[in-house]
């Protein structure tokens, strides 16, 4: 049955990346776009910035797209609102990893050799399969599979699952909470702040009320009583 479950959770992302393709293309055919570019000049332009160039782009890393207050989704909206539902990640989450990751440039490498819209480092790519991370819709779905796969592993713990994202799990495993990093701890800062989270580093947790709204709090979720069930 597990097997089943992964095999049409692959069919139906295969089948939204197709989707979200094509309204991408829409979208990069509307603008128009604002940027401002590596000498700080604006452009206002109806191209994507730098979605026509294959070159990658130095980024300097959380830091500096933190800055970046005009970071905006653009044209990947629609591909993150749909990639992000088929794995059951809130999409503002997404959004707020990317805006801190890479300021939306899809071609941003950081000092690390971290690639694209969600800077997947190339062993982490290799395992998700993405083929080129400097593909917008590629690399959305295999960060967004990445942040799946970490909120699973810390029990829905967003401070811990973001700590992850940026410093590793044996990081996050060896300190038995977000490490002491500087980066780290502004990196989990500044990705739950986007989300009007605490900005204080500690366990953060999302669940489902049972009204069926979706709840984000630094108290876990009470255990279901037979009561509840």
């Amino acid at each position: 049955m597990l097997v089943r479950a992964m095999a049409a959770r692959i069919a139906l992302v295969v089948v939204l990346l197709l989707t979200a393709a094509l309204r991408f293309q829409e979208a990069a055919a509307e603008g128009p776009y604002r940027f401002v570019d590596a000498e700080g000049a604006l452009h206002i332009t109806n191209v994507p910035p730098r979605l026509h160039a294959r070159e990658p782009r130095s980024f300097a890393g959380a830091s500096v797209a933190a800055s970046n207050q005009a970071a905006a989704p653009g044209p990947y909206l629609a591909a993150i609102e749909q990639i992000s539902a088929a794995y059951d990640v809130d999409a503002a989450l997404v959004r707020s990893v990317i805006a801190v990751e890479s300021a939306f440039d899809p071609l941003a490498v950081s000092r690390k050799g971290a690639r694209g819209l969600m800077q997947l480092m190339p062993q982490t790519a290799s395992a998700l399969g993405i083929r080129d991370a400097y593909h917008p819709l590629e690399n959305i779905a295999g960060g967004v599979r990445h942040l799946r796969y970490l909120l699973d592993r810390y029990a829905g713990d967003l401070s811990l699952a973001v700590a992850a994202y940026n410093a590793g799990e044996k990081a996050v495993d060896a300190y038995h909470g977000i490490p002491p990093y500087p980066e780290t701890q502004q990196y989990v800062q500044r990705v739950l702040g986007r989300v009007g989270l605490s900005r204080t580093p500690q366990p953060m947790y999302r669940y489902e009320d049972s009204d069926g709204s979706r709840v984000y709090s630094n108290v876990p979720p009470r255990p279901r009583s037979t009561s509840d069930r």
